[in-house]
């Protein structure tokens, strides 16, 4: 997979791994699927991907992304859970 990261994009993506270090090859998705979002939308500000390692549900590790999206007006919030990363 080919990522074309720009100092545009960089300034307006945060990425954070809450329990797990966010390994080049899920950046590189989640760059990925961000440009692409930001492409189609200029009003978007600042986009911040988290992604969570949450243990607590059973012995399968859990992850929860959520995406906060900063625009003029009312901020955009999403999560979504699976028991595969990538899948999140």
């Amino acid at each position: 997979m080919n990522v074309i990261k720009s100092p545009e994009m960089d300034a307006k993506l945060i990425l954070r791994g809450i329990h797990l270090n966010l390994t080049e090859a899920m950046k590189a998705v989640i760059h990925e699927k961000t440009g692409r979002l930001l492409r189609h939308e200029p009003i978007i500000d600042r986009v911040r991907i988290d992604v969570d390692l949450d243990k607590t549900k059973g012995a399968k590790p859990h992850f929860i992304a959520k995406g906060h999206i900063e625009i003029g007006g009312p901020d955009l919030i999403a999560s979504v859970d699976s028991d595969a990363a990538y899948k999140s």
